[in-house]
Order: structure tokens, then C-alpha cells, then sequence
């Protein structure tokens, strides 16, 4: 089956190089970024402003081509880990997910606060994070990554993923 995405919009970030980049949205707590929506989208965004968080859901357009294993960034091991137990833009699909805060919806541009995605990145879908809905209780499982919460806002990309 294909299946025909288009893109709504585009990030507009600090980020013009793959290299040295946060790697997950941690990294870049303090980061604000602009996505510029097609007029054609804009209604869309109604009442999008009154949620603190969204989920972008992107395409990684750098990529061309993936990888079954990798080594993640953040795996203190360097062991080769299936692609899909990872966060890594190698995916098949090369579609990026993360969850950044909403700061501001004005006319057809969104800015957003955490951002750790590349400039120009096509955006594909954005959703409001809401806590009764996504938030996880009970025991909650991070596989193999063992990295405490100030390794993942450290580190930065290296060669690993750059084409």
C-alpha cells in the first residue's frame, strides 16, 4: 500500500546543520522555533493555543535511506539495537516524533519551545499533548537506554546519522 502524506508546514528553527544538533527535544529546553503553516491549513489552528504542549509529527527530508540496526546516541553499550527500539531518524518511514511546548499561535505561524529538529523540516501533522489522554501511570519501561536525564539534554549529534 502507498500512502500519500503532504506537508501542512514548515520548522523554522536555529538548526542549519545536522551535525552538533540536541538530540532529543531535552537537549534544546530553551530552543524556540517558528513553524510557518500553508494559508490553505491556517483554520486549522483554531483553538490550538489553549494547550501548553503539542506532538510534531514530521519527515526527517535529510535521510535517504535507512537501517535495520544502528547504534543510538544515548546507549552507553555502542551496541547495534534494531531500529525500531530507537529513536533514530533511520527509520524506514523517516518520520520524526516529538513533543515540544507551545508558546504562541498568531494567524497561520506557531512558535514552539524545544525544539531539535533541523530547519526547513516538513511538518506533516501536529497534535495537542493532552495529559488524561497521553500521560503514562504505573511502571514505565526505557529498554535499553540507561542515560539519566541530564546525559540526554548533553548530548549532540555526531557523523553517525549525517549522509
Amino acid at each position: 500500500m502507498n500512502i500519500n502524506l503532504q506537508q501542512i508546514a514548515t520548522i523554522k528553527s536555529p538548526f542549519c546543520d545536522l551535525k552538533d544538533m540536541p538530540v532529543q527535544p531535552k537537549g534544546a529546553k530553551d530552543i524556540y522555533a517558528t513553524i510557518e503553516f500553508k494559508d490553505e491549513f491556517a483554520e486549522g489552528l483554531k483553538d490550538l493555543d489553549g494547550f501548553s504542549h503539542v506532538y510534531l509529527i514530521y519527515y526527517f527530508h535529510k535521510i535517504d535511506s535507512h537501517q535495520l540496526s544502528v547504534i543510538p546516541f544515548n546507549d552507553k553499550t555502542d551496541t547495534p539495537r534494531g531500529v525500531f527500539s530507537t529513536r533514530t531518524p533511520m527509520h524506514p518511514n523517516s518520520i520524526g516524533l516529538s513533543v515540544v511546548e507551545l508558546v504562541s499561535v498568531v494567524d497561520n505561524i506557531v512558535t514552539i519551545k524545544g525544539i531539535d529538529i533541523l530547519n526547513g523540516t516538513p511538518l506533516l501533522d501536529i497534535k495537542p499533548y493532552i495529559e488524561n489522554f497521553d500521560k503514562v501511570e504505573g511502571e514505565v519501561k526505557s529498554g535499553w537506554m540507561q542515560s539519566s536525564a541530564d546525559e540526554v539534554s548533553d548530548m549532540r549529534s555526531d557523523e553517525r546519522f549525517v549522509q
